[in-house]
């Protein structure tokens, strides 16, 4: 065990510590504060504060923060916390799906470490916390950190998020305040609800002042998610293929399962050949090959989501010298969602009548088809209905004793537990061979699609019922944690602050699961009745030339009434159980300990005339890992694993006030990317031969993986040239070792669950491993302007806005035909090289308004499962996002607002590509309707 020396270790620095705070603790009366006050220090009202108190965050820290701060309750006018960060500098916000945002980078990397009042928080068996749970309504601030000092929390390499909640002694007494919106959802055409309430008052007693504060919020969230698609590609043979072959015209050609003959290899990383006239070795003749789509798919997803929230705090101050806070936090989140998806294929060969070369088009100068008509495809299509069920509980208490004029020890205990809950209930239902007239891009990258029969679509009687799929997974998680920390101050000398400081973290997680399926009962969809029978209407918001409506199980009934719909299938297979039988099986535990403590300290001297300030710290991580994995295909056979780990982890920041409003910074700090939870889970979950390639999917941890480091270093220069403004350049670098990346494998599983159609014993299962060294490096502008010399009616105009450009390399592991690993260079996934957010607002009289414009530049977003001969990346299109906001300020009591989010309907798009292969055109993939929103509300405070 690594604790041993390590706690013995912490124990001696810390009591070094506050020895030397005891005996200086009769110095100077005057006390200082954490971080620099100036009298130039910016205090304003109004919309424009939270952006202006920005500036205050960022110039009297001595680290890279920056901050989005709400004047009061409601004044974010965000849904959530992520949406709020968008507008950040560095910040890029992606997967914008279901009227929310949803994921965040920080400077291309995704792993910031979530904080709620500096504790960390998860959820469940995870390691972070789902930032966009944290309704907008219950912050007081966001600080982002984008450097690190050793009394910050060590994980977490794009940085630190930080949520601070509001206390009662932020408030002068008894205070009443909330909100109320509705906001309207333009693709479900729903209103939907946000309301908030906050209740706070502080009192005088004969031993102390007390305060007590409760907020909170609801907010519900119905929405539907359109999505059209074109398949992969696969390769086809021509109109007239070699006549000493059995291929027959346009006949799809399949990879072969003999190694030694494998006619083609699907999942290269540029895909297969596009030039006109590529050939194919199939049997030791050269044949040519066209590359076109396996299928079209139409994706209608109705979803709702609801979000409660309380934060309560109690804090007693029974003298000037210290403070006690209790707190409690609860998030919770209902959702569910029903998929109503319709898949044909496009691959069929047959039918095609006397002159197949008049069947379809190509691309100029390629051999991909851009357009064909093919007769007697089959289809599907699949009501998938899921449920998901968090809730998360934070219970702290938190004591700050003053150590003498100069000095403080903060304590603080904190416990959490947190569950979620998932369900997913789908049943396929089958149709009969159908004419196809397919574009695949019509224009856009959005495909076009018609049958030739289209009144099949609609007629439940032309379905039959196909496989059934009824899977679960649940999950916990809890810890306890307590930190200490002391820090004593001087005004004079080099040495101005000394602080140290020890935590403790106990972290359990576990994960279950279960699931079941059965092969199709091929009775008609019609013989259900109709309470089991869903026809969509609308689809794709008349965007695109597709089919607007097809019928299809009700994935909501089905949910409801699951029983029943499992005895049905009971007939096909016996083996299913009921509700009352089924039960989770444990496949993963995990129990994580973690040590650390920091010593730092904090220095200012002058260099001609002007104040250097410096601050160099030290923090010792120790890491024990126990976990065990139970194997659901080998009678969830128990196997457990320990790791342990020690990291020194030291830290360095300068700051020059070049002038009175010039400052030039300087950072270099070293963090650790702990693996995920999930990902060090080896059982497999699988998912079967969806396209008929010979082989299905999957994925699974890897318990052999290992902390991801980084070196970090940041110089910033920034001006603050007028009261309320402020313009900043920062450079900067991460050195990045041991990422984890996906490593997909071909293997064999006999046994497995698969059932029915799909079922098969060969998947390409993607496992993560630390083969990947990486650097990341670039540069962010940021300006902020209120000018004060605007006339009349203009005065009160001003501009926030930012850029990043960001470059990145990393190595990929692949698999080689002889089963090694080989590395090969990609971009960071999930990273702009350019984006950029504008800002203008404006504040007079009762008028408060925003009016924000956000973009990046496209992007890879992920590379796709090795199965086809399409480009392995998947790449992003630009994405955008205008939104207003307005309040008019009835009273200095109630405010009304509104607010529209996605003005301009951006869209969500994919594609194809590695390095020069590939591209929007030729090998577009998916499009997402982005829902556009629209709230009014009022806000009060009494």
């Amino acid at each position: 065990m690594a604790f041993k020396p390590f706690a013995f270790c912490t124990a001696s620095v810390f009591a070094l510590s506050l020895a030397s705070v005891a005996q200086a603790q009769e110095a100077a009366p005057q006390a200082t504060d954490d971080t620099e006050t100036s009298a130039e220090d910016i205090i304003v009202t109004g919309v424009r504060a939270s952006i202006v108190g920005a500036i205050n965050s960022r110039k009297d820290n001595i680290q890279i923060v920056d901050s989005i701060v709400a004047e009061d309750v409601g004044k974010l006018p965000d849904n959530n916390v992520v949406e709020a960060l968008q507008r950040v500098t560095g910040i890029q916000v992606t997967d914008r799906a279901g009227g929310e945002s949803a994921v965040i980078t920080i400077r291309g990397l995704s792993d910031p470490v979530t904080t709620w009042n500096g504790r960390n928080v998860f959820t469940a068996a995870g390691t972070s916390f789902a930032l966009q749970d944290v309704s907008a309504n219950l912050v007081r601030k966001i600080d982002v950190y984008k450097t690190r000092s050793a009394d910050q929390l060590e994980f977490g390499l794009a940085g630190q998020i930080d949520v601070a909640t509001r206390r009662p002694f932020d408030f002068d007494g008894f205070t009443v305040s909330g909100l109320a919106r509705g906001i309207y959802s333009e693709l479900a055409d729903e209103f939907n609800p946000n309301v908030a309430l906050l209740v706070s008052d502080r009192w005088e007693t004969g031993i102390g002042e007390m305060g007590f504060l409760i907020n909170g919020s609801y907010t519900r969230t119905k929405y539907r998610n359109m999505n059209v698609q074109a398949g992969a590609l696969v390769p086809f043979a021509t109109e007239t293929p070699p006549s000493d072959t059995w291929l027959t015209p346009l006949q799809r050609i399949f990879p072969n399962t003999d190694p030694n003959n494998p006619y083609w290899t699907p999942g290269l990383n540029a895909g297969l050949p596009t030039t006109p006239g590529s050939t194919l070795n199939i049997d030791g003749v050269e044949v040519p090959y066209y590359l076109s789509r396996d299928a079209v798919i139409s994706s209608d997803l109705y979803g709702k989501r609801e979000r409660p929230s309380i934060n309560a705090a109690f804090q007693w101050a029974p003298n000037d010298r210290s403070t006690y806070t209790a707190e409690f936090y609860y998030s919770g989140f209902r959702g569910s969602t029903s998929n109503a998806m319709m898949f044909s294929y496009a691959d069929w060969w047959g039918n095609l009548g006397a002159n197949p070369g008049s069947t379809f088009e190509l691309y100029d100068g390629t051999n991909i088809i851009k357009s064909r008509r093919m007769g007697a495809v089959a289809g599907f299509n699949s009501a998938d209905y899921a449920t998901n069920k968090t809730d998360s509980y934070v219970y702290a208490l938190n004591a700050d004793w003053d150590v003498g004029d100069r000095g403080k020890i903060t304590a603080d205990l904190t416990y959490q537990d947190s569950k979620n809950e998932t369900s997913f209930f789908a049943m396929r239902t089958n149709r009969g061979p159908l004419d196809l007239d397919v574009d695949f891009n019509a224009g856009g990258g959005i495909p076009s699609y018609s049958f030739g029969t289209p009144e099949v679509l609609t007629d439940p009687n032309a379905w039959t019922v196909g496989d059934l799929f009824d899977n679960g997974n649940k999950s916990t998680g809890s810890s306890w944690t307590f930190m200490l920390d002391g820090h004593y101050d001087w005004d004079e000398g080099f040495l101005r602050r000394v602080k140290a400081g020890f935590r403790y973290d106990n972290r359990k997680a576990a994960t279950f699961v279960r699931e079941q399926s059965s092969g199709a009962l091929n009775t008609s969809l019609a013989s259900l009745g109709d309470d089991y029978i869903f026809t969509n209407s609308g689809f794709f918001d008349g965007r695109a030339d597709v089919p607007t409506s097809w019928v299809l199980a009700n994935g909501s009934a089905l949910y409801k009434n699951a029983d029943a719909i499992r005895s049905m299938y009971q007939a096909v297979n016996p083996n299913l159980l009921l509700s009352d039988d089924l039960s989770f099986g444990r496949v993963f535990d995990i129990n994580e300990v973690t040590l650390s403590a920091y010593l730092l300290a904090d220095g200012e001297v002058e260099i001609f005339g002007r104040p250097l300030m410096v601050e160099g710290g030290v923090r010792l991580v120790a890491i024990d890992t126990d976990y065990n994995y139970f194997d659901r295909y080998n009678g969830f056979a128990r196997t457990g694993v320990s790791t342990g780990q020690v990291k020194f982890l030291p830290s360095f920041t300068a700051r020059y006030e070049i002038t009175p409003n010039l400052r030039l910074r300087f950072n270099y700090g070293e963090t650790l990317r702990r693996p995920a939870f999930g990902d060090l889970n080896p059982n497999v979950t699988l998912v079967g031969d969806l396209s008929n390639l010979g082989f299905g999917t999957g994925s699974a941890g890897n318990a052999a993986l290992r902390a991801t480091t980084s070196k970090n270093f940041d110089v910033a220069l920034e001006w603050y040239f007028e009261r309320n403004s402020a313009i900043y350049v920062t450079g900067f670098r991460r050195e990045i070792q041991g990422l984890v990346v996906p490593l997909t494998t071909l293997e064999y599983i006999p046994n497995n669950t698969i059932e029915g159609s799909t079922a098969t014993d060969y998947f390409q299962v993607t496992r993560p491993t630390n083969a990947s060294d990486g650097v990341l490096k670039g540069v962010e502008i940021g300006l902020t302007y209120f000018p004060t010399y605007l006339p009349s009616v203009l005065d009160g105009l001003g501009f926030q806005g930012s850029a990043t450009i960001l470059d990145s390399e990393q190595t990929i592991p692949e698999t080689d035909a002889a089963g090694n690993t080989v590395l090969t260079k990609s971009a960071f996934f999930a990273v702009s090289k350019f984006s950029y957010n504008a800002t203008l607002a404006y504040e007079r009289g009762p008028v408060g308004a925003r009016l924000s414009y956000v973009w990046r530049k496209g992007f890879l977003n992920n590379n796709e499962a090795r199965a086809f001969a399409n480009p392995i990346g998947m790449w992003r299109k630009p994405e955008k996002s205008l939104d207003f906001q307005l309040t008019l300020n009835v009273t200095k009591d109630i405010g009304l607002t509104f607010d529209a989010v996605n003005i301009t309907k951006a869209k969500q798009q994919n594609y194809y590509k590695f390095e020069d292969a590939g591209g929007p055109v030729t090998m577009n993939s998916s499009t997402l309707l982005i829902d556009r929103t629209f709230a009014a509300g009022v806000r009060f405070k009494f």
